[in-house]
């Protein structure tokens, strides 16, 4: 039996479908900066104030906009108008035509396997309460695919 991801459109999807496919690696919620003048993107290594930084999970994601209220939630119809989705994020993948990758807990049935490939926050970021300016935080890994996630593989969307 084909997964779910591979016949519906993320349209089409279930709300628990659509949750599933969030791999807990929490690179979207890192802060982001944008240059007024060239309106480039920025990754930073600081962490949202409910991002867990040891384990990359939301610490009250149920109610995670009553105290973080410009947190995105994230729609399938918002996937042309942003550009700020790591290029590991499994709505970027599908959106683009490409398949999950060996490493999504869907595929390898482990949560653990976003952090062996590297592509989980985990242990790498700080949280917004101990990082000072914004600025001094700027990274690039967190918009790079790290070798150890392997090739990304181009399928055809589903209609």
């Amino acid at each position: 039996m084909e997964p779910f991801w591979h016949n519906k459109s993320l349209e089409a999807m279930t709300r628990d479908e659509w949750e599933s496919l969030c791999d807990g690696c929490g690179r979207c919620c890192l802060h982001k900066l944008r240059e007024d003048r060239t309106e480039k993107l920025h990754f930073t290594n600081v962490a949202c104030r409910l991002l867990d930084v040891t384990t990359a999970r939301c610490s009250n994601y149920a109610q995670r906009r009553r105290f973080v209220p410009d947190c995105i939630q994230l729609t399938p119809q918002m996937l042309n108008e942003i550009d700020w989705l790591p290029p590991s994020c499994a709505y970027r993948l599908l959106q683009e035509g490409r398949d999950l990758p060996w490493w999504h807990p869907l595929v390898s049935g482990r949560a653990e396997s976003v952090i062996e490939a590297g592509i989980s926050v985990a242990g790498r970021v700080v949280t917004e309460r101990d990082s000072g300016a914004l600025e001094d935080h700027v990274v690039l890994w967190p918009g790079k695919l790290p070798r150890s996630a392997g090739p990304l593989i181009k399928r055809k969307k589903p209609k």
